[in-house]
């Protein structure tokens, strides 16, 4: 039998947690056929001897979706191993929605994004007005990898109630249309429902996104809707109750009764903090708390802190400042002139040293730097410099010594300011908890201003080669038959017969992110952070080879997933 593809001598690590195994794939029509000792002819054959083949990654937590029309790739997922992404997330998407309205969407989008809405004009050729008809223009489009999708809270709210959506509350009819709109949405394949609650999501003008308005009745009667229809998941970004325990125990039990009532599998992401470390573990103790009640919660977890990347070519903390917005507004060859100027360098320190202008910021946004959480970014694995340790060693301040190194590397200097998960034993634990799910990359969105597509490389370089934290086996089950089996994805995340012929092969030896860059490949010319990788051979989508050593082969063999449809 000639097989389409034939992946020789590599170790399979299947996906399910088992010990890895050495074995040829052969695969058909977009199919595992064989898995073991497998010979014959293919058209295409590839030679892993030195590698790993595990199932594709699987991302639940991005925000491709208005990426998705210009970017055939899905980069910079694509290139760590992530075969299927799951959009939508957080309330944020562009159906339902006429294309008149799209200011509406873009509205919503453009802050937590951080695309302008220029360059998703520029980018979306509009062909929908409902959530089904924007399901059949994605199952259109030419795809490297495979895209799911959640019906967003913002959108209907702007559907149903147009401007109103960002100051009111919908009446009984309108809110009825909602529950009706949502249901048709996972009947035709959305894969649930998502919303946003939380105050980090603001449109440009810092009022809330059109979800936020919402009250909890409203969101609670859309999500026993769609639990009417027997399918779909509510993933939320949830809820900010602060630390007085009357206000969490509110909070909680409205998540975990409105899990059991509704019978919907709920999601929604958790970090630590270092300002109240003390919070977290209670989320976890809620989805046991559900799962014996009768419900479903699972947590997105990350694999590193929650890091907002900081250069001259993207942000940096002093953007909105006096003295530095001017310098900001420049050119950046006439930014990179005027830093050399002695008298402006002492006033721009100056003026970062002094007091804090009243400027919000929510989010990644970049914020004035704690000196203590503040690092000098050469490598993406392994230890990082505190920039006011090397300002110290140097005898000059830490401001001063940020624009020396950025004009030592041409501003292609980066610096990493954490703002969340910045303990990382409690990153670890969250990723060995039962309930756990390791995802969160917020691709597509805060384009430049944080990297996290790269988690999985991160979750294999990190946590499994160089701190021996997890087995090779836990983690790639972790990134591919857990992130499945949550998003009810039953034919991907296993290297075994009649699954989807998503593969990964690469070096457990060398496999990691490497450095971001900035590149300027948005529609309109905007702007965005880049990211490659290290040892990852090659990216099989659907039976075909898509990346060879992070270069594109031209197939484009991505689809839509739906869920289970009428």
């Amino acid at each position: 039998m000639a097989y389409d593809l034939l992946v020789r001598n590599g170790t399979v690590i299947d996906g399910s947690g088992a010990p890895r195994f050495r074995a040829n794939v052969a695969v058909q029509d977009g199919k595992i056929v064989e898995v073991g000792d497998v010979d014959g002819a293919a058209e295409h054959t590839i030679d892993a001897e030195g590698h790993v083949v595990s199932p594709g990654f699987v991302d639940g937590h991005t925000h491709m979706d208005a990426q998705v029309f210009w970017d055939e790739l899905g980069a910079s997922s694509c290139y760590h191993g992530v075969t299927s992404v799951v959009m939508g997330n957080c309330g944020f998407t562009l159906a339902p929605c006429a294309e008149a309205d799209a200011g509406y969407v873009f509205r919503n989008l453009e802050r937590a994004e951080d695309i302008a809405p220029e360059a998703m004009a520029a980018g979306i050729e509009w062909s929908w007005e409902t959530f089904p008809e924007f399901l059949d223009t994605i199952d259109a489009l030419p795809k490297g990898i495979n895209y799911a999708g959640y019906i967003g809270h913002s959108a209907l709210r702007t559907y149903v109630m147009g401007e109103r959506a960002f100051t009111e509350q919908p009446s009984e009819a309108e809110l009825a249309t909602m529950c009706r709109t949502v249901q048709e949405a996972v009947r035709a394949g959305a894969i649930g429902f998502s919303t946003s609650r939380t105050p980090n999501h603001v449109t440009a003008d810092d009022l809330p996104v059109a979800s936020r308005v919402a009250t909890w009745d409203e969101v609670r009667a859309i999500v026993n809707a769609m639990g009417e229809t027997g399918r779909g998941v509510f993933e939320i970004a949830g809820e900010s109750p602060g630390r007085k325990p009357e206000r969490i125990e509110d909070y909680h039990h409205r998540l975990r009764d409105l899990a059991v009532e509704s019978g919907v599998p709920q999601t929604w992401g958790m970090f630590s903090m270092r300002i109240a470390p003390e919070l977290w573990r209670p989320y976890f103790d809620l989805a046991d708390e559900t799962a014996e009640a009768g419900g479903k919660i699972f947590v997105q977890v990350h694999t590193r802190a929650l890091n907002t990347l900081l250069s001259f070519k993207t942000q940096m903390p002093y953007d909105r400042w006096p003295v530095w917005e001017e310098l900001r507004a420049l050119p950046l060859e006439e930014q990179k002139t005027r830093l050399r100027d002695p008298s402006l360098r002492a006033k721009l320190v100056e003026v970062a040293n002094g007091e804090r202008p009243n400027n919000k910021i929510v989010g990644v946004e970049a914020r004035p730097p704690s000196w203590k959480h503040f690092y000098i970014l050469d490598s993406m694995l392994g230890d990082h410099a505190l920039l006011a340790d090397v300002a110290r060693e140097r005898g000059v301040d830490p401001v001063e010594l940020m624009i020396d190194l950025s004009l030592e590397k041409d501003f292609d200097q980066f610096f990493m300011q954490p703002v969340a998960n910045e303990d990382q034993d409690d990153v670890l634990e969250m990723i060995r908890h039962p309930r756990s799910v390791v995802t969160f990359s917020d691709s597509g969105a805060h384009v430049s201003q944080i990297m996290d597509s790269s988690l999985q490389t991160h979750l294999l370089g990190h946590w499994v080669r160089e701190k021996q934290a997890l087995t090779l086996e836990d983690a790639v089950c972790q990134l591919t038959s857990n992130s499945a089996s949550q998003w009810e994805m039953t034919d991907r995340g296993l290297v075994r017969e009649g699954m989807n012929a998503d593969l990964v092969i690469f070096d457990p030896e060398t496999v990691g992110p490497a450095m971001p860059e900035v590149v300027h490949d948005l529609p309109a010319g905007a702007k965005r952070l880049k990211q490659l990788s290290v040892g990852i051979k090659n990216t099989v989508v659907n039976g075909q080879v898509f990346l060879e050593d992070n270069e594109p082969t031209g197939a484009r063999a991505g689809r839509l997933f739906r869920g289970r449809v009428d």
